[in-house]
């Protein structure tokens, strides 16, 4: 599901409200990987699925940060805001990892508005994203999002 505003001074009515959930999405060990290579973190639990077998997940897990990473993703696909020059990753206010993403788990995410406000240099809105595992019953990352609309 899609939510579609005409600018981003629309966000103000959407507050409380769900703007959308995203289709399932693959987490691979390749993608871990390649995590792993752009931030340095080859901790052996993200990507040595041999000894991750015997380890405390019983195999590979997605980085913490690797889930929170997807966090443009997640927003672009369930809201589309016309008329902004750039949306700028503005920051986090709150960031938690409730349960390991196993390798080869599905993921996807809801979207709320949690507040939305002007300021000199645009909109200024929080998104509280709730990522879920396929099976899971604890979300993997819950996170209050920051992004400024110019």
């Amino acid at each position: 599901m899609t939510t579609h505003i005409d600018s981003p001074a629309d966000l103000v009515d959407l507050i409380g409200k769900t703007v959308g959930t995203t289709e399932w999405h693959d987490v691979t060990q390749d993608q871990v990987n390649r995590f792993a290579d752009a931030t340095g973190d080859h901790q052996w639990i993200h990507t040595d699925p041999e000894r991750a077998a015997t380890g405390p997940f019983g195999g590979t897990i997605a980085h913490g940060y690797l889930t929170l990473s997807l966090a443009p993703q997640v927003l672009a696909e369930v809201l589309e805001v016309d008329n902004v020059s750039a949306a700028l990753n503005y920051g986090l206010n709150k960031v938690r990892f409730p349960a390991p993403v196993p390798v080869g788990s599905k993921l996807r995410t809801t979207v709320t508005v949690v507040s939305a406000h002007r300021k000199p240099a645009g909109v200024e809105a929080v998104f509280g994203l709730t990522y879920e595992i396929d099976g899971g019953s604890r979300p993997a990352c819950i996170a209050d999002v920051v992004v400024l609309y110019r």
